[in-house]
Order: C-alpha cells, then structure tokens, then sequence
C-alpha cells in the first residue's frame, strides 16, 4: 500500500447521516490495523464497535493501546459472547425507541444473537434476549408470546431449516427480522438452508438479512425504530401558531 494511503477511509459522518455509528469488520484486519482505526475513532470521539473479533486479537489490541500515546484502553472491552470489541462508554438506552427482542432457537445461535443485541446497545436501544424457543418443542414459544408483545421488533436467530422467524410472524403483528445461523447437519450447507427457507416464508413482510449477520440485523431493527421515534414525533402538536 502506498505509505500516502490511509489505511481506512472513515465515515464519520455516519451518526448524522443515518443515525447509527460505523461499525468496523474485524475477522479479516490484523490488530495493527484495528488498533489504528481505534486511535482515529477516538481522536474523533465516536464510540467504536468492532465485529468479529476472537479473544486473543482482543488480547493483543488492548496490549497495543495501551502502549500507545492515546489514553483509550481504559474504555476497552471485548464482548467474549458477541465476538466484538467497544472501545467509548456504552449509551444509555433511550425509551424513546422501545424494546427490541432478540431470539434465538437454540444456544448454537447464541453468538449471533449477542452480536445483535450489542450492536443496537450501541445505539442506545434496550434489547431483551429470548432464548431457546425453536420450534422442535413449539410450547416453548408459545409459552412466551404475552412477553414478546411488549417489543417494537423482533429478530429471530435460527440455524437448521431456519422456520422459527416464520412462525414469528404468523403470530405477532412487529417486524421481525430473521438471521440465518449457520448451525446444522448436511444440508443445512452452513445456514445456506436456513436462508432459503426465510426467503421462502409464506409469512407476510419478513425480513431477512444474511447468514450470521446478527449486526445487519440489528441495523434492519434500529432504522425501524429511528423512523418510529421520527414519526411519533412529528404527531406531537406543535407549539408554534399555524398559518
């Protein structure tokens, strides 16, 4: 690369843009370089959140920052169960954008589902985790249906023949967004099944976002939300005389 090169061009502008924060890939990048895309998001005091990140990347990140001149390590943190690094306090959740309800139909698809609920915590939107409710044992869900009309969205996780967001939307008038986990015997070829059952769903307006993407998911999740909060603004009567 050419040492003139930035090593990543960062879209700063992105929370007033679009209202949600950069999100930075970490599988593929070497802790050099999520160390200096760190430092800069620091520097330009955003909150960072970096996705799939193994502990002992995390390991070696933390080391770096904190050998280096900027102060940031003391808002480190690597998130074991969701697979990604924060680095900046966490907001507070905003009742202004409700509940989201994040499921999952068994504990396989548990990292995926932490990935989500992380993801919208760092966007201020308190998350609930519902977990183990897969339709080989339907009760199980259905047990738990008064506690899921409390949500504004719902995303479901699910690996195998991926039905669980289906049935969701069958029974409960929210979004949902559905996330194919890449759990499963043979043909489950990696949550491919999973995917092509969610897209198949003859349930009305799911959503579906791709295999593994617990972040996506909770994007999906958190423009619903903002658009929500815009609309029920733009309701409240207005203080100021009307032509």
């Amino acid at each position: 690369m050419n040492p003139s090169e930035p090593l990543a061009r960062l879209d700063l502008g992105r929370r007033q843009r679009l209202g949600m924060i950069e999100a930075i890939w970490g599988e593929t990048k070497d802790a050099d370089q999520i160390t200096t895309i760190l430092e800069r998001l620091h520097q330009a005091g955003e909150l960072a959140l970096v996705t799939r990140v193994s502990p002992e990347k995390a390991a070696a990140i933390e080391k770096k920052l904190r050998q280096g001149p900027t102060p940031i390590a003391a808002g480190f943190e690597h998130h074991r169960q969701a697979r990604a690094l924060t680095s900046g306090a966490l907001p507070r959740a905003d009742p202004a954008l409700g509940l989201v309800q994040v499921l999952c139909g068994g504990t396989s698809d548990l990292a995926v589902a932490h990935e989500a609920q992380l993801a919208l915590r760092c966007h201020g939107v308190a998350t609930e985790l519902v977990v183990d409710v897969g339709v080989a044992g339907l009760h199980r869900l259905l047990e738990q249906l008064p506690r899921l009309r409390s949500a504004r969205v719902l995303i479901a996780c699910a690996g195998m023949e991926g039905a669980l967001p289906t049935v969701l939307a069958g029974l409960l008038p929210q979004p949902v967004i559905a996330v194919p986990v890449s759990v499963g015997y043979g043909v489950s070829a990696g949550g491919v099944a999973a995917l092509n059952g969610m897209l198949a769903s003859c349930a009305p307006g799911l959503s579906v976002v791709n295999i593994d993407n617990g972040y996506g998911a909770a994007m999906a999740a958190l423009r619903i939300l903002l658009a929500l909060r815009g609309a029920a603004a733009g309701d409240r009567p207005s203080a100021a005389p009307r032509c």
